[in-house]
Parts: C-alpha cells; structure tokens; sequence
C-alpha cells in the first residue's frame, strides 16, 4: 500500500556522488519517483539505472531556474544534500522553495573528529598563521575553485605549495594552470578505505607538514583525519560556512530524512 500511495509522488535530489545515490536508492525502493540534479556525466553515473529515476546534469545558475524545475516536474519535496561549501545553490534553493513553498530538506553528514594535538580548526583558508610555514610543506585539498589564490598566499609566505585535486576537467585544468609547480600536482580520486590509501603514500613522498583540506564531513576528510592522526603532520580544517534556512528541516541520518519524507509527503 505504501508504495502504491507513493508512485506519484516526485522527489528532487541535489547532490553529489556519496549521499544522492543512497538517498535516491531508498526512495526508488519505495516507488517514487526521483530527480537527480548532479554537475557532471560522470557524477551520473554513480546512481542506478531505474526508469523512475531521471538525472539532471548541469549547473542551476538562478532562483527563477529552480522555481521553474519544481513546478514543471510536479516536485513534492526538495532534498538539499549538495557539499557543505556549496553556498550559493544552498542559498538559491532556500529562497526559490521559501517564495513558491516548497517543502525543502536538508541532508548534511555531521563531521567528528578525534581530539588530537595534530588537529586545528581555522575559518578561512589562509589561516593557518599560528605555526611556522616558511620552508614546510603544505599540501592543499581545497578543490580548484580556489585553489590557485591559495597556493598563491602560501607561497608567499615561502612555504611549498603541494595539491590533489579530481581527475575532472576542471579540475586539472585549473591545477595546471595555477602557480603551483606540475611537479607538486597529484591527479587522483579520494580513497574509500584505508587498504589502498594513496593520499598516505603521496604525504611520504612529498615529506608533507601541513594538510589544508574543508569540513565536509565526506570520506576524503575522514581520510586525512586517519592520515595525520598519529603523525607528525598538522590537519587544518576549514570550517564549513553557516548557510540561513529560514524554514527548513534538516538531517544527518539517511534512515530520518527518509521517514520524514515518507510520513509527511
């Protein structure tokens, strides 16, 4: 009876590869139906094949785009479950669901780190100034986005300026075309377990002191927590930025988001 009740029923999802595809997942299993907005064909590629699930690729570059997806496709609810440092699609699904109300979720997994020595929390990105960088190695998992204003500052303050960034177009494609030498570039997708871990062979090879990475909260933090832990080497984590929903529920449990949707829409 519940997925009989549920078949009409369309549920937008924004995220990128590690929660959108979990979420989408359960909620197939239960017959509705699901739209994917991801960024690349590639990051489409991550969810199932399933002829109730319609991915969406590309950037939404306003509020009126929103407002104009949910009301063509019907959207019952929308699922905020994009990276804690993507603000500005945060903030546009706020407003569009918030004027056309649109029941908006929010789905962000909680970041805890151990309390260790070798951890600190800084604000922005060019904070790390309570340590001696001059002449250390700092390696910068920031994504490209800001990557080449970053090492710019940090080689300023005469540190060496290492990164690894996605193999995606754009990625590469900013690394290269940054101030950061090619040979302090390491093109490689994050390690899902500790088995085959390469960002731990790369931090011996380059003889790391620093890491610079953000709070997503994602697998690739937890593996440079697991990698600093218990070395020599300093993690920064920049703090995840503090979004407005004004109206909004959010969650850090797949099991409680869906239950919600289940119970209310």
């Amino acid at each position: 009876m519940q997925n009989q009740r549920n078949c009409y029923k369309n549920v937008w999802i924004l995220s990128g590869t590690s929660d959108g595809p979990v979420i989408a997942n359960r909620l197939l299993e239960l017959n509705y139906s699901v739209f994917a907005s991801v960024l690349t064909y590639k990051a489409g590629q991550a969810y199932i094949e399933n002829p109730k699930l319609h991915i969406i690729t590309g950037k939404l570059n306003n509020k009126d785009q929103i407002i104009n997806f949910i009301n063509k496709n019907k959207i019952t609810c929308v699922v905020d479950a994009t990276h804690p440092f993507a603000v500005i699609i945060s903030k546009n699904l706020n407003n569009a669901c918030k004027e056309i109300n649109a029941p908006l979720l929010i789905f962000e997994r909680k970041s805890l780190i151990n309390n260790t020595n070798n951890f600190f929390y800084i604000n922005h990105l060019k904070d790390i100034n309570n340590v001696d960088i001059e002449n250390k190695n700092i390696l910068l998992a920031i994504g490209s986005r800001f990557l080449n204003d970053t090492a710019s500052y940090y080689m300023n303050c005469k540190a060496n300026v290492f990164t690894r960034v996605l193999p995606t177009y754009e990625s590469i494609t900013k690394a290269f075309g940054s101030c950061i030498k090619n040979s302090n570039i390491a093109i490689l997708e994050p390690s899902k377990n500790n088995r085959s871990n390469l960002e731990k062979k790369l931090c011996d090879f380059w003889e790391i002191d620093y890491v610079l990475c953000r709070e997503s909260g994602s697998y690739s933090q937890k593996n440079w927590e697991s990698i600093v832990s218990g070395s020599k080497m300093k993690l920064f984590l920049v703090k995840r930025p503090k979004v407005k929903n004004d109206f909004s529920y959010s969650f850090d449990q797949y099991h409680n988001l869906i239950n919600h949707i289940i119970k209310k829409y």
